[in-house]
């Protein structure tokens, strides 16, 4: 967002605007808390401008197991329950676990144990080599997909430990085994898919991320639901007959 369309954004003058990013002008609590809304800056960023411009935090943080966020906790284990029999978990800002649901903990079958270890980071769970990353047939393509929604979320909240985190994951060797060919199926390019092999076949699933949509406790704020759908046909078939399985 350029200077100007910042200025029309927050209705103050470009000139206003220019003076308060050299410091020759003071802002008021309203005005960080106006900017920062325009720029869409998380509710965590947004209590350090406060205090940065001289001003006291806004938004409280909350443990998720306080008794205040009982709904959302609530609402949290109906959207995973209810994605059965597709996986779905939730995760906090640096891609800690905080639930899953029922479908989730048979695809971490043969994953070492010390990576399921709390607090389990998907990521990492996800690309090292003792993790799901052998089992995952395009591992290049989702590793870059994983790798730029990190660095956007860096790019956004500036996090040393989403740095370092970063850092990390690029050092995980790429199985040599690992598909290097275009994938096989079209996913008419609005999707990367997951595919991952099984005993019996591989499955392929897209991702979507459902976060709170007005939250005012900086813990709500930066939880998100990953919640995996099938593909094709035959994984939610696959799917639904583990499902019956597990039923019977």
């Amino acid at each position: 967002m350029s200077q100007l369309d910042l200025a029309l954004d927050a209705d103050i003058s470009a000139r206003h605007l220019s003076f308060l990013e050299t410091g020759r002008s003071r802002p008021s609590r309203d005005m960080v808390l106006r900017l920062a809304e325009k720029l869409d800056v998380p509710l965590r960023e947004r209590n350090e401008l406060l205090v940065a411009a001289g001003f006291a935090p806004m938004f409280p943080e909350r443990k998720l197991e306080d008794p205040q966020l009982d709904a959302a906790r609530r609402a949290i284990e109906l959207v995973l329950k209810g994605h059965q029999p597709y996986p779905a978990l939730a995760i906090d800002r640096h891609w800690t676990l905080v639930a899953a649901n029922a479908a989730v903990p048979p695809m971490l079958q043969g994953v070492d144990a010390e990576l399921l270890e709390p607090p389990v980071n998907v990521l990492r769970l996800s690309l090292h080599t003792g993790g799901l990353a052998p089992r995952i047939v395009n591992l290049q393509e989702w590793r870059e997909h994983l790798f730029e929604r990190l660095r956007r979320q860096i790019d956004v909240t500036a996090d040393p430990a989403l740095k370092e985190l970063l850092a990390e994951l690029r050092q995980y060797p790429v199985p040599e085994h690992h598909e290097r060919r275009p994938n096989k199926v079209d996913y008419a390019g609005v999707v990367v898919p997951l595919r991952m092999r099984t005993e019996s076949s591989e499955l392929a699933f897209f991702s979507t991320t459902t976060v709170f949509g007005t939250p005012i406790d900086v813990t709500l704020s930066e939880l998100a639901i990953e919640a995996f759908f099938p593909a094709d046909t035959a994984t939610a078939q696959a799917m639904w007959d583990s499902q019956g399985e597990k039923n019977v």
